[in-house]
Parts: C-alpha cells; sequence; structure tokens
C-alpha cells in the first residue's frame, strides 16, 4: 500500500508541476520584451490591445498578442515575431521579405498576406486567394497548399 501511495504522490507532484509550469497569465504590454514592443509600435501602432498573455514553459517563455481587430501576434521568448495571423485585415508589407512579396506579386498579382509564420526552417504565408505558400530559409518556395 505504501509503494502505491508514494506512485500516486509522485504522479500527482509531476502533473502539478507540469501545470504550473505551463502557465498562461495575463501580462501588460510593458512586462513583454522590448522587442516585441518595438514590433507592436512599428507595425501596429494605432491597433487597440485585446489582450496579452505570457505562456511560461520550463526551458523558454511564449508570448501572444490580441488586437481588437482579431489579429493575433506570436512572439518567442526574446520577443521575436514567429506568427502575425490578421484575420480580418491584411498582414502589413513591411513584416513581409522582399523575395516574398516580389514572388506572391509576380505570381499572384491580386493576392494579399492574410497570415505569415517563421520558425527558423520554413516561412508559411496565407494569402487571400487561400493558397498557403512555403518558402525555405533562401526563400525558394518549397510548397504550394489550397
Amino acid at each position: 500500500i505504501m509503494k502505491k501511495v508514494i506512485s500516486v504522490c509522485a504522479v500527482l507532484l509531476l502533473t502539478l508541476g507540469v501545470a504550473c509550469a505551463n502557465a498562461d497569465r495575463p501580462i501588460k504590454i510593458n512586462e513583454m520584451p522590448a522587442t516585441a514592443q518595438s514590433f507592436l509600435k512599428t507595425h501596429f501602432p494605432n491597433a487597440k490591445i485585446s489582450f496579452a498573455k505570457v505562456d511560461d514553459e520550463l526551458i523558454s517563455k511564449e508570448y501572444e498578442v490580441m488586437l481588437a481587430d482579431g489579429t493575433k501576434i506570436e512572439f518567442d521568448g526574446n520577443g521575436e515575431w514567429e506568427n502575425v495571423d490578421c484575420k480580418y485585415g491584411v498582414v502589413p508589407e513591411a513584416i513581409v521579405p522582399a523575395q516574398i512579396k516580389s514572388y506572391i506579386d509576380k505570381n499572384y498579382p491580386d493576392a494579399k498576406v492574410l497570415q505569415i509564420d517563421r520558425d527558423g526552417r520554413y516561412w508559411e504565408v496565407s494569402l487571400t486567394n487561400h493558397l498557403e505558400l512555403t518558402f525555405d530559409t533562401k526563400f525558394n518556395i518549397v510548397d504550394i497548399d489550397d
């Protein structure tokens, strides 16, 4: 019986530790890394912020900001943007690398970028024409999804 009690306690403590470590909590914009604050001021200067939160992982942090217009922006622990999702608008052009913008302008001149995502290996963009384009780190197109 004692072994079972110890096992159950160990599992509960481990579960509780993971739950606490992976806790989203609301924060103020000025609690975010300076890089993220600068990004928001530069690319979304007039945006009304609905909320900001930090996701405290065991070994890292991630930040998320939701704007009143439905735009969601995700940042890594250093405040570098990872994902910009403009549900009801378009991604500010200055965020889109010139090579990707050039490819879109040439191949889909009427399309705009609704979402852009980068993860260190790929850049993914979702367009208003419902296509999803994936580029490698050298901005070569590697996939087109509809």
